[in-house]
């Protein structure tokens, strides 16, 4: 859209769906997932080319005055209100590669998922050390309900997810591979399966690769992640308040935000700037105040801060949480564009990760409207 108004129009749409979901009753098309690791209980639509992930299973969705229907001239987005924008939605198409099975019967999308329109995500290790112990637990997880349902394995191999992303790449066009992780009960915390994965992908095919795991106790790990082929790190704080952390995430919050700020600086020196990059999801205590001040410590740091509207999901202990309201997203989002576009941080330009996809948040839309503050440059000049 060229004209400024409407490419607001549209953040401003967006960061609606993200926050009120949409009803959808029987569209065609990649219909997502309910449960599991996130995103969870949304699905992929475009809107303008933009692909954006929009909750559509929660029972907050139920009640969206938004609703997609199918009619003569295609899908079609409506709201009892006017929408403000005329916009062109459709539906990614279901993947090819969910249609296959590796060599001992596995179904391909029992080891990796489609997410956004050419992203394919995996959850390498479907378990944690804290999920059974909700007391410990990160109360908005969700990663064992799909391996509870019999949807996924408990451990995908690094055969197996190369298979998959050789398949998903050839098939049906996936431009970037996402590796996530249960926390497993090793100072590793994950890092070394994520590092033996990316080697087998890479020798199979060229997707860049986005690791995710929480700060190993070693740094050497960050090296090993990033010889074995690891492009991007993500290292999730998801909260950032000290309370807000000890209520939404006890078990995690035992690494203190001063823990996590030294593993940023220790993976920003081998990744690069840009190429490290943290959830912060909104709507969940901390105050817009806290979240702008974090971002901008982290962007200073040179790591990008991917701001995103909680999500309740069906079965946590914060399915019944409300989310964040559009114009708290807001605020947020357009002060954190601003410190981004002063520091020429840009998730544009990531190799691969959650914030290079922004299926599920609005920050990119804002990212692209923002220009740096009069007499603002670039951090690294």
């Amino acid at each position: 859209m060229a004209d400024p108004r409407d490419h607001a129009a549209l953040a401003r749409l967006v960061t609606e769906l993200q926050v009120q979901g949409l009803v959808e009753p029987g569209v065609p098309g990649n219909k997502g997932r309910r449960g599991g690791a996130g995103p969870s209980d949304h699905r992929a639509l475009s809107l303008d080319g933009t692909t954006v992930m929009v909750p559509v299973y929660s029972s907050a969705a139920q009640r969206s005055p938004y609703r997609l229907e199918a009619g003569a001239a295609g899908l079609e987005l409506r709201r009892e209100a006017p929408l403000g924008v005329a916009v062109q939605v459709e539906a990614p198409p279901e993947p090819r590669f969910y249609g296959l099975h590796t060599a001992d019967g596995t179904p391909y999308r029992s080891i990796a998922l489609l997410h956004s329109s050419d992203v394919l995500a995996t959850t390498l290790l479907q378990t944690c050390i804290r999920f059974r112990d909700r007391s410990e637990s990160c109360q908005f997880c969700a990663i064992e309900q799909s391996l509870e349902d019999g949807r996924t394995v408990v451990r995908k191999t690094p055969t197996q997810v190369a298979e998959v992303a050789e398949a998903a790449a050839r098939l049906d066009g996936v431009r970037q591979l996402v590796m996530t992780t249960g926390t497993p009960n090793s100072d590793d915390r994950g890092a070394r399966l994520l590092a033996e994965t990316a080697a087998a992908v890479k020798a199979r095919v060229n997707l860049p690769i986005q690791a995710q795991c929480e700060p190993p106790e070693d740094p050497i790990w960050y090296q090993r992640m990033k010889d074995a082929g690891v492009d991007s790190l993500g290292m999730h704080l998801e909260v950032v308040e000290p309370e807000v952390r000890r209520r939404i995430l006890p078990g995690k919050a035992e690494l203190s935000l001063e823990r996590y700020f030294e593993a940023f600086a220790q993976a920003v020196a081998v990744f690069g700037r840009g190429e490290v990059s943290t959830y912060l999801l909104a709507g969940l205590g901390d105050s817009a105040a806290a979240i702008v001040a974090c971002s901008e410590r982290l962007i200073a740091a040179g790591v990008y801060p991917f701001v995103v509207p909680f999500v309740p999901i069906s079965g946590t202990p914060l399915e019944h949480h409300p989310a964040p309201s559009a114009a708290f997203m807001v605020e947020i989002y357009t002060a954190v564009a601003q410190q981004l576009a002063a520091s020429d941080l840009r998730s544009a330009a990531m190799s691969a990760g959650c914030a290079k996809c922004g299926a599920c948040s609005a920050l990119s839309l804002f990212e692209q409207a923002a220009t740096p503050p009069a007499g603002g440059g670039s951090a690294s000049a």
